[in-house]
């Protein structure tokens, strides 16, 4: 390794790439990006990258000693719950010091039509809600952006759905589906479109914040269609926080005092 000290940042986010890109240049630090290898064609960062799970908390906490790491920066999407509880756990195991990157979640403004949900089952329910949109529930035309993992919360229903994925989702999915392949960031002028082209009554998405996939939300306020959002999970509890790179870098060179 070129550097001192052993950065492992878990990534796959913008945040995580620009991270890595900001920290490539430091002589002293060697920063690894971890993906977890769930799209066939990832964007990769500046550096040095891993591919692929590590195996529960055991397993990540074992390549953390057998890597020297000093530093883990968990910068991986808001509702990665399972790779941020193993990092809690592994870091904890460790005494490795562990940061959590988590950009701010959207905020609805004026104009905006949200109902918020805990979980994508209870998003699902709202489609059926009579005060969602005029008409039959089984006629509503859904654009669903909560990405491929979740979609058998929704299998069951009868709403013509057009799903967005980077790649092709598998079973079970709904019995009336369009898959769009796409990747952001997104334009405004695009996302408005799009909802016309596809009719579309209902948006359903995860409240996953940044610039990349908003415009959608900008776009079903101008369309007056109303916005089913799934809350976010916390961070383990006492894992510390930061909203952008700038503070990330602060945190780890206060690390070094």
């Amino acid at each position: 390794m070129t550097g001192s000290r052993h950065i492992l940042l878990l990534g796959g986010t913008d945040q995580a790439r620009q991270l890595a890109g900001e920290l490539a240049d430091d002589p002293s630090l060697t920063v690894t990006s971890s993906l977890a290898g769930r799209v066939a064609e990832p964007l990769l960062p500046p550096g040095r990258v891993r591919i692929g799970g590590f195996g529960g908390v055991d397993g990540l906490a074992r390549w953390l000693r057998e890597h020297r790491v000093t530093a883990v920066v968990d910068a991986t999407h808001p509702f990665a719950a399972a790779i941020s509880a193993n990092a809690a756990g592994a870091a904890a195991a460790t005494g490795v010091p562990l940061l959590a990157l988590r950009r701010p979640g959207w905020t609805a403004g004026p104009g905006d039509r949200w109902h918020p949900a805990a979980s994508l089952e209870a998003a699902a329910a709202l489609l059926s809600a009579p005060e969602l949109t005029p008409g039959p529930a089984a006629d509503r035309r859904v654009f669903l952006t909560t990405g491929r993992g979740g979609l058998a919360a929704f299998a069951g229903l009868p709403q013509h759905f057009l799903v967005r994925s980077i790649d092709p989702p598998g079973p079970p999915l709904p019995a009336r589906v369009e898959v769009l392949l796409d990747r952001g960031p997104f334009t405004l002028e695009g996302e408005c479109a799009l909802l016309r082209q596809h009719r579309i009554d209902v948006l359903v998405t995860k409240d996953s914040g940044g610039t990349a996939t908003a415009p959608k939300l900008a776009a079903a306020r101008e369309a007056r269609i109303p916005v089913v959002v799934v809350s976010r999970p916390g961070p383990p509890p006492g894992v510390p926080t930061a909203a952008d790179t700038a503070a990330a870098r602060a945190w780890l060179h206060g690390l070094r005092h």
